[in-house]
Order: C-alpha cells, then structure tokens, then sequence
C-alpha cells in the first residue's frame, strides 16, 4: 500500500551553525514572539522560509514567499544548507517530558524515521485523514511551496505495527550517538541518524509496503502536496511516477509505541446568555451523574483538584466522565449514567464517534446542557481552546469564561480507526506531542525520485 523512498535530503551544516539556533517548530505552532526570537537567534534560522514576516511595503515581486525562496536558495549555494551525498532514510528521536505527568513516567522516548512517501488520493484508500481542513492555511502553505519548491516541516504519519518489527530496527540504529541532536524551545531532546545502508533501507520498505497510513498531523501539509501534485502533473515538464512532486517528506511512528502521546485540549466556554451552572446541570441529568469535590481555602483547594485529577483519569466508578469547572469553590466530575443508551441518544453518530469523550461532551454537553451548536463551535463564537488544564481553569478564576469542561485525551487507536472508517474527529480532539521540528530534513521537490533531489 504505502510507497517508501529514501532520499537526498537538504540539512544545515553543523560546522557552520549550532541546529538549536536554526530549526523551528512547526509553523502552525509559531507565535508572535517565537517568531521574533527565531529572528533574533540566527540570521540563518529556517523562519525565514518556514514563517517568514510580512511587511507593510510588500509588493507581487518582494513578498514573505519571494523572499522565503531567496534565503533557501542563498543557503544552499553558501553551504549553509548541504544535500547528502546518497539516499537515506533518517532515524528521528525525541527525548521528552510528558506534560502534567507525574514525575515517575514522565520522560518518554518516540522513535520514528523520515523518508520520501508517495502521494495519495484519499479514495486511494492507502492515506487517511482525521481532521477536516481550512482553506486559508492551505492557500499559504501551497503559495510558500510553488516558490521554494521544498518542504521544510515534516508529515506526522501513524502506520500499523503491532509486532513492532520496523521499531527494532529503528532501535539498533538509535543505539548509536547521534550525528545530529539538538534541545527545542520545550525542552524536548532532538536526535537524527541518516541511514544509507541498502539493507536497511529495503527492510523498512518492505515491512511499509502493506501499510495504511494515518495523518497525525499536517492535514494542511498534506492537501498542500496533492494540490502541488496536480498542479505539476497539469503543467507538465518533469513527470512520470518517480517525479519529486509525486512525493512528500514524511515521519512515521508506530501506532502501537508505548511512547506515542496525544494530549488532550480542554474546553472553555464564554458568552452563553442568563449561564446558570445550577440549571446546567439539571439539562444534563439525562445523561450523566455528578460528583462535586469541594473546598472553601486554598488547602483544601489543593486537596479536592488533586482527589478529583484523579478521578477523572481513572474515570470515575469505571464510567467515561468529564471535569467541570465554573467556579463557586468546587470542581465537579460528570460521569456517563450507568446503562445509558448512546446509539439512542445519539443516533446519528457512528459506534467509533460515540467511543470519544470530546463528542460526548459536545453533542450531549454543550448542545444539549448549554444550547451551543455546532456553527458556533466551528466559529470558536462560544469555545476557545487551553492544552493546560491549569489555563482552563485559571480563566473560569478571572471571569474570563463562564465555565471549562477538562478532557482524558483520546486514544492513538481511536484516532485510526475513525479515520480508517472514513470518519474525522471534532475540531481540536489530538494534540500529539512533542511536535517535529522543522528543517531536520528538507525535500526540494524538483527533479525525479532518486536523482538530485531524492
């Protein structure tokens, strides 16, 4: 099913620049001020081209995408930027910490590996999606890609190994010091090994050719390098199956790694006329129970937050329960009645969507409990969204939200088999962390397949 390729990938050169001062996170993950800090840190920092800024004189000739061009290319002919000698496939670790995690399974290490895969049409069915996408990013990511012809951030791919057969060899491979590592802005521990070995090569080939992968992240990216596709099969010139546009740069990570972590985003909610939180909950007694943990001072505060943290992991009674939070010196857990119907509560959801908390709190909280539909959602008109628990909590504290709803995340097999089954997940349901930074490896999509540029 899935097309593997190693390629000839772009990368800095570690004699000319330290990787912590050039390298970003993704894109989409850039503020602001991370932005103005890449700036700051190295005039040779990929944010030139992976989020380059905007200027106010900015003109069809001189623009954040003409210039984006003009760095990658000065870097390259400067050595700056350096193509490897032959074909690899690129061992990638991250070290990291497990955020909110308690300090005795905090640390993970997630082993994956980079390479070139073939580009998919969706009703392929050998690629699949989990999150609708949003024109605008879109419309930017293509824009930047028709200039640079190179994909700087990488493809978050999950495919299916049980056996763990591919992770072995990964791991033999890791067990080596690493040629490149480098510390992010998260305190996440980054390390790549290029493999040019034919053997090894073959072996991941092999074991990836009956895979179907799952779109992690980078459901922008990805629609990015169709589009791309189809627009230089329309244009003609280099073409064929091997074409480099037929291919986009990829990292792949074992659904069943015991390192493979998605967070969950938690829910904050504003601007719901005449809130009652008393009559809320009465609108949701249909179809959950609640348990209020109270307190009155900041000793019992600490204690209550930390009895029901705990419940809600553990889910509460053994049922499927969500936090609330509204103020009024008490946290509460809403736990699923027991024997409730679901396919008839929500008949018009699949067996797999009625298996997620997040449409739980959604169909049956937030449009039922609150009157909050689905266009207003979408429109974040009453919704905004907090990774920390502590944030959705702090802003209910300061009057900022009305109420916050605190999230078990989703399951890496939840995630698949709802995209395997042609379905997508809520807006904001996975948030797999640590993310891949950009600019470890860098495909110029020119030329062919195992030519120059791959």
């Amino acid at each position: 099913m899935a097309e593997i390729h190693p390629f000839r990938a772009f990368r800095y050169d570690t004699q000319r620049v330290k990787l912590a001062d050039v390298l970003t996170q993704p894109y989409d993950k850039i503020t602001a001020a991370m932005q103005d800090r890449y700036y700051a840190a190295s005039p040779y920092n990929l944010i030139a081209v992976e989020k380059g800024r905007t200027l106010p004189d900015d003109t069809p000739q001189n623009n954040v995408y003409t210039r984006a061009a003009q760095k990658l290319d000065e870097w390259i002919a400067d050595g700056i930027l350096a193509q490897d000698s032959a074909p690899a496939i690129y061992v990638y670790a991250q070290d990291y910490a497990v955020p909110g995690a308690p300090e005795a399974n905090a640390r993970r290490t997630r082993l994956g590996f980079i390479a070139l895969a073939r580009v998919e049409d969706y009703d392929a069915r050998v690629i699949f999606r989990h999150e609708r996408t949003l024109a605008a990013p879109k419309a930017d990511r293509i824009e930047l890609l028709r200039h640079t012809r190179a994909q700087t951030g990488q493809l978050f791919m999950l495919y299916d190994d049980r056996a763990r057969k591919i992770e072995a060899a990964l791991e033999e491979i890791a067990r080596k010091p690493a040629p490149a590592e480098l510390g992010d802005d998260f305190g996440v521990r980054h390390r790549l090994w290029p493999v040019y070995d034919g053997s090894f090569v073959a072996r991941v080939r092999q074991e990836m050719a009956e895979k179907k992968l799952v779109i992690a992240d980078g459901h922008h990216r990805y629609e990015t390098a169709l589009n791309y596709r189809n627009e230089r099969r329309a244009a003609g010139g280099a073409s064929g199956p091997l074409a480099a546009h037929e291919f986009a740069m990829m990292t792949f990570l074992n659904t069943h790694s015991s390192s493979l972590t998605i967070l969950p985003t938690h829910r904050v909610v504003r601007g719901v006329a005449d809130f009652d939180f008393a009559k809320f909950r009465r609108n949701v007694r249909p179809h959950f129970d609640w348990y209020s943990y109270p307190f009155s001072n900041a000793e019992e505060r600490a204690s209550a937050f930390a009895e029901f943290r705990k419940d809600l992991a553990n889910q509460k009674h053994g049922r499927r329960a969500i936090g609330v939070y509204a103020g009024g010196g008490a946290f509460y857990l809403f736990a699923l009645r027991r024997g409730l119907d679901l396919e008839n509560a929500l008949p018009e959801v699949s067996p797999a969507q009625r298996g997620l908390d997040v449409v739980l709190l959604h169909r049956l909280i937030l449009e039922k409990g609150l009157s909050v539909t689905p266009e207003a959602v979408v429109a974040e008109k009453n919704v905004a969204y907090e990774r920390e628990m502590d944030a959705a909590i702090a802003a209910v504290d300061r009057g900022e939200a009305q109420v916050s709803f605190l999230l078990n995340p989703v399951a890496a097999q939840q995630v698949v088999d709802i995209a395997l089954g042609g379905g997508v997940l809520p807006q904001k349901s996975t948030d797999f962390y640590p993310k891949l930074l950009s600019g470890l490896a860098i495909f110029r999509v020119e030329g062919h397949a195992g030519k120059s540029s791959a």
